[in-house]
């Protein structure tokens, strides 16, 4: 004779061996302590689930998805998953996902409003059951529509308009670089302020800006140069703040992989860091600490961010109304201002 395997247990069996109803038995086995507390006394529940182990439960995701028209599905849209910062955030949500029974669904927006749009709703048409955006450009109007639909979506990294957020309190960030150059004798600050629409630039730029100004020290508009978030975009802005006079004494990239792209610009025009001009980056990717000089930048809760963002949409996709969460930023200071 063929041996069979044994049928799997089901939520049946286990009601029936603790004498409860089969609806009980699902919601304790798939709710947190709290919300199974609802259901059951303490007993029970404890009962329930220890039966669920010794019994080898396993949960049919197929079967729960057909019972409660949800797909256990999360969509996450970044700009660019090569963009080492993203993909340490995106690393924090797949994380937390999985940890609550979900999982995720990742794509690339290069933040173009078109692609924006048309990922979203390929997202949607697989019945994602809520959505994390990276990609959040600060007028909000795009959000705003998604949101009109009834999708419950939360932000990552970037903020907008009134949505629920995680991120890193990048106005302290910023007023952190300030002070600190204000207090190590810079006068004439640069910024590399990273591109317009993003959060994460404006404000790390405002929170510097906003120290020197308070120490008596103008930063006039054209030492503010916006560009994207590479070592390129850097290159760039760092050429156009030395191509004027005065010249800067300390510059501040929004970004570090901006920074390490001013650093060659500094290199090849015979400047030295810091005797010269200091030079501040922004998140501590690994690559910062690593590099011939150094780099002091700002150190973001970039995992964390994205492990926030999911327990913020799971709260959301419940009914529930959280408040956005700013993360604390850290100053980490070494060799190059």
């Amino acid at each position: 004779m063929v041996d069979r395997p044994a049928a799997p247990v089901t939520l049946r069996m286990i009601a029936a061996e603790v004498g409860v109803g089969v609806s009980t038995v699902s919601r304790v086995l798939t709710t947190n302590d709290d919300d199974a507390l609802r259901w059951a006394g303490r007993d029970t529940v404890t009962r329930i689930r220890e039966v669920a182990r010794d019994r080898g439960y396993r949960r049919n995701p197929h079967a729960a998805s057909l019972r409660t028209a949800r797909s256990g599905l999360v969509g996450v849209l970044v700009p660019r998953l090569q963009d080492f910062v993203l993909a340490t955030v995106y690393e924090g949500i797949e994380e937390a996902a999985i940890e609550h029974g979900l999982s995720t669904f990742v794509t690339n927006s290069l933040d173009d409003p078109a692609n924006q749009a048309a990922r979203t709703e390929m997202m949607l048409e697989r019945r994602v059951e809520g959505m994390i955006f990276g990609d959040a450009h600060l007028d909000g109007m795009f959000l705003d529509s998604v949101a009109a639909r009834g999708v419950p979506l939360v932000l990552v990294s970037r903020r907008a308009g009134e949505h629920v957020s995680a991120t890193c309190d990048d106005l302290a960030g910023g007023r952190l670089v300030g002070q600190h150059l204000v207090a190590c004798g810079r006068s004439r600050l640069g910024v590399l302020a990273g591109l317009p629409f993003a959060s994460t630039g404006v404000e790390r730029t405002r929170g510097a800006v906003d120290a020197f100004e308070d120490a008596g020290l103008h930063v006039p508009a054209h030492r503010i140069v916006q560009g994207p978030f590479d070592a390129a975009g850097g290159r760039l802005g760092a050429e156009q703040l030395l191509d004027r006079e005065p010249f800067v004494d300390a510059i501040f990239a929004t970004n570090d992989f901006a920074a390490i792209g001013a650093l060659g610009v500094l290199r090849d025009r015979g400047l030295r860091v810091p005797e010269d001009v200091a030079l501040i980056g922004y998140n501590d990717t690994p690559l910062a600490a690593e590099i011939t000089i150094p780099l002091t930048t700002v150190r973001s809760p970039m995992h964390e961010m994205g492990r926030r963002g999911v327990e913020l949409l799971i709260d959301v996709i419940g009914g529930g109304a959280p408040e956005s969460e700013l993360l604390p930023p850290e100053l980490v200071v070494r060799e190059s201002g």
